[in-house]
């Protein structure tokens, strides 16, 4: 961060102004300084705690994508060689799909028979 910004909070405090005859008030320079080191020192602590927020949200999103990884991969798995009850229960649905069919085509016989 040193790198990006001009100033810093020592450097502020530290600075010393020439007084000239028609110079600045240096009680109202050093007031007005105080605050910008203020400022200084609530933009740092607020800038280190969304840094940590930073590094905590990025960590959680690692972990969940390597949760999401190994959740599709345990999928593709499961697809690709599903267990003897899974296929079972497949089985049971072509079943009874094909009930209800033939329950239809004998219906429709009986009405076509009348």
């Amino acid at each position: 961060m040193a790198g990006k910004v001009n100033l810093d909070i020592q450097t502020i405090l530290d600075k010393e102004f020439n007084i000239d005859f028609k110079g600045y008030n240096a009680t109202e320079v050093d007031s007005f300084l105080d605050l910008i080191i203020q400022d200084y020192q609530t933009y740092q602590e607020i800038t280190g705690d969304l840094n940590q927020k930073i590094a905590e949200l990025e960590r959680t999103n690692a972990s969940l994508r390597a949760k999401l990884i190994e959740v599709e991969g345990r999928t593709r798995a499961l697809e690709a060689n599903p267990t003897p009850a899974q296929q079972g229960a497949s089985n049971v649905d072509i079943l009874k799909r094909l009930s209800r069919l033939e329950e239809e085509v004998f219906e429709q016989k009986k009405k076509n028979q009348q």
